[in-house]
């Protein structure tokens, strides 16, 4: 039956935009660990350097006021600063690869770090400073630096293995200290250390007169929402644009959720305009039927149960048919999003349940007042 047809197609349409609703939220926001989501909960901060801040160093820092309000902005679950060295460092690498350069550290609270290695603290008595270092940084070293100047490229393990000699300070104050990598972080990009050894080398080594913070550490609810991304561009704040490109994807979906979901709505519309036109036509058809039942004493209300029941199993037929076809998709896509290291449910999530429960009580609604409507015309 046409009608029939068009109710399935109708109800698997609008589960499936339903569906890609969902999908899209479950993998923005990912697990509590944010290793298997797209788009990352924690954004670095930074105000945008132009020509007119050149040379003034003051206008690229954060005021007390600003961190506060930043708590406050939309989608803002928690605030950390960056805090930046202001000391000289200079790193040797005593090994067969003589390598050296100046350097810059950063430290962060401890609850911003992805992969907190055991051994992460210092305290003024330790001669050793745990760092842990971006793999963004590894990479570039791997793949750029390592291959243009013919040294051999190292492994995470490798290079925690090597230890290198950290001079902080100058002058009389200038300290070495032994350090070395115990951990990578996918996360910052950066050279962080202990808050600990942050706070003792500005202290004790320190010569810059700015003490405020230039970025902060942000986890965002949904980096992809359109009032968090206004708010960055109304205070002129700047991050990684990648880290922001999925509130562009976040407006497809939208776009192609919501159009679904309007043409299921049409269908479902259509389909149940034709059901209850035939419901009413078979009625009409066996009017004399149905008038002679109810002179011999039958009651409307036993007559219209009879047609609820008998057209009943076929509303629910479509329902399971659409519910099915929306569980193998879902399964499909989990399989394939595994691929790109990410991670989906194999079912539907509840939304899609409560539209299925939403659409079906709707349509078993409409058909019942049809029926008996259409009883009642023929008393």
């Amino acid at each position: 039956m046409a009608a029939l047809v068009a109710l399935c197609i109708g109800t698997t349409l609008l589960l499936l935009s339903v569906m890609i609703w969902w999908n899209f939220q479950e993998l923005l926001n990912g697990k509590s660990d944010d290793s298997d989501s797209l788009g990352s909960s924690f954004l670095t901060i930074s105000k945008n350097v132009t020509d007119a801040k050149m040379g003034k160093p003051q206008l690229t820092i954060f005021s007390s006021n600003e961190i506060e309000e930043m708590r406050y902005a939309p989608e803002v679950q928690d605030v950390g600063v960056l805090t930046s060295n202001r000391f000289n460092v200079y790193a040797t690498l005593n090994s067969a690869l003589n390598f050296s350069t100046d350097m810059f550290l950063e430290s962060v609270p401890d609850r911003f770090i992805d992969k907190k290695p055991v051994d992460w603290y210092w305290q003024p008595s330790n001669r050793e400073v745990p760092i842990i270092l971006s793999t963004e940084f590894l990479n570039l070293y791997n793949y750029g630096f390592a291959v243009s100047k013919g040294l051999p490229q190292l492994s995470e393990s490798s290079i925690q293995a090597l230890g290198f000699d950290l001079k902080v300070g100058e002058g009389d104050l200038q300290q070495t200290y032994r350090a070395h990598i115990v951990g990578f972080s996918d996360r910052i990009a950066s050279v962080l250390v202990p808050d600990s050894f942050m706070a003792y080398g500005n202290r004790v080594f320190g010569h810059n007169a700015f003490s405020e913070p230039t970025r902060l550490i942000v986890k965002v609810k949904d980096p992809s929402s359109k009032a968090f991304v206004q708010y960055l561009q109304t205070n002129d704040y700047t991050t990684n644009a990648e880290q922001l490109r999925w509130s562009k994807l976040r407006s497809i979906v939208e776009v192609v959720t919501g159009a679904t979901g309007l043409l299921a709505v049409l269908l479902m519309a259509l389909g149940a305009l034709v059901f209850i036109l035939f419901i009413e036509l078979t009625i009409a058809r066996a009017q004399q039927s149905i008038t002679l039942l109810l002179q011999i004493g039958y009651a409307p209300g036993y007559l219209s149960r009879f047609m609820i029941k008998k057209f009943f199993p076929l509303l629910l037929a479509t329902a399971v048919i659409s519910m099915g076809i929306a569980v193998l998709v879902q399964m499909g896509i989990a399989n394939w999003i595994k691929v790109m290291h990410l991670s989906l449910p194999a079912y539907p999530g509840w939304p899609v349940y409560v539209a299925l429960a939403v659409s079906t009580l709707i349509l078993l609604s409409l058909v019942a007042v049809s029926i008996v409507r259409a009883i009642r015309n023929t008393d």
